[in-house]
């Protein structure tokens, strides 16, 4: 498996379109989620989360409050915490994380259990409901966020902590005699104990990350026995899914199709990529490879968002792909960031860096407004405010964003995600540095005996061009791959001011060559705009088209168009009829999409309902396009992503 090498860390971003929207994210965003997860906005669902963690350890009264999983909320904050503070220090922000651990290490268990839910409740409920409560999902994000905190300030309270619990469950779980032959009913400590292998060479935490991924779905069901022994409730029994919701339904080694719970499984397939590269386990990569395909290719949303359904927050079957009652869960594109990633581990295709880009633009970003201060759980592709309200099937799709939610997962995934994104621009593997993201910034890595900084200037995804500046202290061999988006029909190359030639193989276009201070490596791309139709396959969106330009997925909003804007049409429109214009003072500064188009009247209508003599009449109309990701910031309203030509 010829991957892209190791994430190149220490990358820094610091000018552009990435550069503010982690400034909002840390200047504004986690410290109004801290107040969130100690009960402080007004107006906002409570969390109770920092208080469950104090009433645990004692120091607080009260009972547990909130969803059985809300430890994840503090633990997906004090990890955005960590990766902001390796590039933004704060000694206030790290001394409020540090009491921050301090209260979650002080409700841990002498025997280092780690969940305040049955701390609260009773210990004697532990472990008896693997399925539903969520106790290896809270075990491990606080195990990310442990390993992001001593990895940013060298802390180890955290990380100790989650040792111990790590230890505490290879002491109950696993596949010995006497131990619990089960896996968690929402993963993720997979991705954990993979990155923990990454801190501590332990061969516990990687073989126990791959047995919750090889046991999941063996015969005899662990799950059917579970309830069977406990008592516990199946409330999926009468569901299209059965235990497929968890994708528990069959052996993992045999799953091809993306189903149930789209986080779950986004998740569970970044852990099983990690521990696929790990290994070197050619046949569980290729289940990684059958879901990857199962889930961009027929179940994925042109913004990235996966999950089509509200019932069960769901895949369905290819091509369900509805824009007014998907689900698009914020957790799921973020999940799908996580999978292109591990998946770009595994074996350098641009494909996955191309769903990664995708995803992060669109469907992720989508759920953070842009004062980082309201979030959308729900992220659709058409909205009218009136049927959030009135239509029962799409009441759980939001015209604005929301303060907080009784469920938060959302809020701080985006922000742990936007603090890290650095990680997610450059590898190396030896000599050869590949970047997949274009974002305004440097990086520094060894070579032999000197070291190489790569300076990246560009105002992408504005623009199409970037160049990078390489200062060495010596002459340096190396190769810098550059990946050519496959939205990219047109791209060149050069090196010092002179065109040279490179192929693009498996997206990215490589020239290799002693390097000297100052050479500079520059692609410059087309981005017109382009007008993408879906497989014919998804009904929803038959004879329309989505307004794309680079990464971006554009939409009309009722802000620019007026209402009804099901009655918009692009009519003969082609990407060179388009305007683009900056606006550096329309949503946090946009490039503008205008074209001129058609709007169906209902002139002669009257109160006719239907009618077989009254002509289609339209009249001009001027469209204008702006970000999927920006939409709903200028206040309550319709929007839609595909139209009708």
């Amino acid at each position: 498996m010829a991957g892209c090498g190791e994430t190149l860390y220490g990358a820094k971003i610091d000018r552009g379109f990435w550069s503010a929207f982690r400034e909002t994210a840390v200047r504004e965003g986690i410290p109004y989620q801290w107040r969130a997860l100690n009960d402080e906005i007004e107006g906002a669902e409570p969390s109770h989360c920092m208080h469950n963690f104090r009433v645990a350890a004692g120091r607080e009264q009260g009972g547990f409050e909130g969803c059985v999983f809300q430890d994840s909320d503090a633990a997906k904050w004090l990890e955005a915490v960590a990766y902001s503070l390796r590039w933004h220090p704060d000694p206030a922000l790290e001394a409020v994380a540090d009491g921050a651990i301090q209260d979650v290490v002080d409700a841990q268990r002498p025997d280092g259990y780690m969940d305040t839910y049955y701390i609260v409740n009773g210990l004697d409920g532990r472990w008896t409901n693997l399925k539903d409560n969520h106790e290896l999902y809270v075990a491990g994000h606080m195990i990310e966020a442990a390993v992001a905190y001593f990895q940013a300030t060298g802390k180890r309270a955290l990380l100790d902590a989650v040792l111990r619990l790590v230890d505490h469950i290879d002491g109950v779980i696993g596949p010995e005699d006497g131990k619990l032959h089960g896996y968690p009913g929402h993963p993720v400590i997979e991705m954990a104990l993979m990155r923990l292998y990454g801190v501590t060479g332990d061969e516990k935490h990687l073989r126990l990350a791959e047995y919750f991924v090889r046991q999941r779905g063996a015969a005899p069901l662990y799950f059917e026995e579970e309830d069977r022994k406990n008592g516990n409730a199946f409330y999926w029994k009468d569901s299209p899914f059965l235990y497929q919701y968890y994708q528990a339904g069959i052996p993992f080694m045999e799953q091809a199709d993306a189903e149930g719970h789209a986080v779950r499984a986004m998740y569970l397939y970044s852990g099983a990529a990690d521990v696929a590269r790990a290994r070197g386990d050619a046949a569980l990569a290729d289940v990684c490879r059958r879901l990857w395909q199962s889930t961009v290719r027929r179940r994925m949303y042109v913004t990235g968002a996966v999950g089509s359904s509200e019932y069960g927050e769901s895949f369905t079957f290819d091509y369900d792909l509805p824009n007014d009652t998907v689900y698009g869960e914020t957790c799921a594109a973020v999940g799908l960031v996580f999978f292109a990633r591990r998946m770009l581990a595994l074996e350098k295709k641009g494909e996955y860096a191309d769903v990664m880009e995708r995803a992060l633009y669109n469907g992720a970003l989508s759920g953070m407004q842009l004062d980082g201060k309201r979030f959308f759980y729900v992220n659709p592709l058409e909205v009218q405010p009136i049927a959030c309200e009135k239509d029962a099937h799409k009441r759980h799709v939001k015209p604005e964003r929301q303060r907080w939610f009784g469920c938060a997962c959302c809020p701080p995934n985006i922000i742990r995600l936007l603090a890290s994104l650095e990680d997610y621009l450059y590898t190396r593997d030896g000599d050869d540095i590949y970047v997949h993201l274009y974002a305004g910034g440097s990086v520094e890595f060894a070579l032999g005996e000197g070291r190489v900084t790569l300076v990246t200037q560009t105002n992408y995804p504005w623009e199409g061009d970037a160049a990078f500046t390489v200062r060495t202290d010596r002459p340096a061999p190396f190769a810098l791959h550059l990946r050519v988006p496959g939205w990219c029909a047109r791209w060149q190359l050069s090196v010092n001011g002179e065109a040279v030639e490179a192929d693009a193989v498996d997206g990215y276009a490589c020239v290799r060559r002693v390097w000297e201070d100052g050479d500079q490596l520059a692609l410059s791309m087309d981005m017109p705009v382009r007008l993408v139709r879906a497989n014919p396959r998804v009904r929803e969106d038959a004879g329309k088209v989505a307004v794309c330009r680079g990464p971006l997925v554009y939409c009309l909003e009722d802000a620019d168009n007026g209402k009804d804007l099901h009655l918009a049409r692009l009519g003969d429109a082609k990407g060179e009829d388009f305007e683009i214009e900056w606006l550096p003072d329309k949503l946090g500064g946009i490039v503008e999409v205008r074209t001129d188009g058609l709007r169906e009247t209902d002139a002669g209508w009257g109160d006719a309902l239907y009618s077989a003599a009254l002509p289609v009449r339209t009249e001009p109309a001027k469209l204008t396009f702006v970000p999927y990701y920006s939409w709903a910031n200028r206040g309550v309203g319709e929007m839609c992503v595909w139209m009708r030509r």
